[in-house]
């Protein structure tokens, strides 16, 4: 059996994951909470990450039950994402990689929470709709590598939200996103706002002002689009803004007429999170990928198409 303990920071969260075999062993997370109006800086998030990652890391081996000697790879997130966050988690997975003697492997983010969809959702091939505070995608495998189909070309979907929020002074806790479907369940009245989609791509800087439905709409629609160039009979979505209730609904809406399926996860996994890392970091090690200490750095760039997925056939 092989062990993958994985850790994730590249955003507002903290989290060390720990995977068996396509079971979860453990799943502890933090999430760093500013005020209503303010969104989260870089030093500040890392200054909370490095306060509390070895709390969580206890907390994931008590949780899964193990000791360091029954680790077999330690994964980390390379990026993309926040600079200094990520330096923080790839230092301390460097150093936590020598003091147990481990292979280290750097993962990208988005390919994480593909894989971390897979296993959970147990999709087999899917459209995946890449959904998050700092990435909107829509993403399909050909070749050897996840192909991006369409994306957005401006902000990402997450942080149109999480900026929306904070113009209106919404709570941040647990997060803008979630109290902003809350709301929105609440309404009854459709307000129509700047629909942009360009050819595979989206613009959503345009409709700060508005939000919600026109959002999700303009990202199932190249959703669709990607499903019927490579004929595919499955919709993914990950990231964090998958959680929500009616972006799924309205995707499986979609999928309904398509005589399609959408899967999707809860919280606990769509959320950044270090099982989807370590979960990443399994397939790629049993695939024989490993990171070499001197190549060990991160990225704030680093395109999902850039990886070379050796795990799939």
């Amino acid at each position: 059996m092989t062990v993958v303990i994985g850790f994730e920071g590249s955003a507002n969260k903290i989290g060390v994951g720990i995977v068996r075999d396509g079971e979860v062993l453990a799943n502890p997370r933090r999430t760093y909470i500013t005020p209503p109006g303010q969104g989260f800086l870089p030093s500040e998030t890392s200054k909370h990450h490095r306060g509390v990652i070895l709390t969580v890391l206890r907390e994931a081996l008590q949780q899964a039950a193990l000791k360091p000697a029954d680790i077999d790879c330690v994964a980390y997130t390379k990026g993309p994402g926040m600079g200094a966050p990520l330096v923080t988690v790839a230092i301390v997975a460097r150093t936590v990689a020598q003091l147990w003697r481990k292979p280290l492997l750097g993962v990208n983010h988005c390919i994480g929470h593909i894989e971390m969809g897979r296993l959970i959702t147990h999709a087999n091939n899917p459209t995946v709709l890449y959904v998050s505070g700092g990435n909107t995608q829509v993403i399909a495998y050909s070749e050897k590598r996840y192909r991006i189909f369409g994306e957005t070309i401006d902000i990402a979907v997450g942080n149109c939200l999480d900026r929306f929020a904070r113009v209106i002074k919404i709570s941040n806790d647990p997060s803008p996103g979630y109290n902003i479907e809350q709301m929105a369940k609440k309404g009854s009245q459709y307000v129509e706002l700047p629909y942009t989609v360009k050819g595979m791509d989206v613009s959503f800087s345009g409709i700060l002002s508005y939000i919600e439905e026109t959002l999700f709409a303009m990202l199932v629609e190249i959703t669709e689009r990607a499903m019927a160039h490579c004929s595919s009979q499955e919709v993914l979505i990950v990231g964090g803004v998958g959680c929500n209730l009616r972006l799924q609904e309205m995707m499986r809406i979609m999928c309904m007429e398509r005589g399609a399926k959408v899967f999707a996860t809860d919280e606990r996994f769509c959320v950044d999170n270090g099982a989807m890392i370590a979960q990443a970091g399994w397939e790629m090690f049993r695939a024989g990928q490993l990171t070499d200490l001197a190549d060990s750095w991160i990225t704030q760039r680093y395109r999902t198409d850039e990886v070379e997925v050796t795990w799939r056939d």
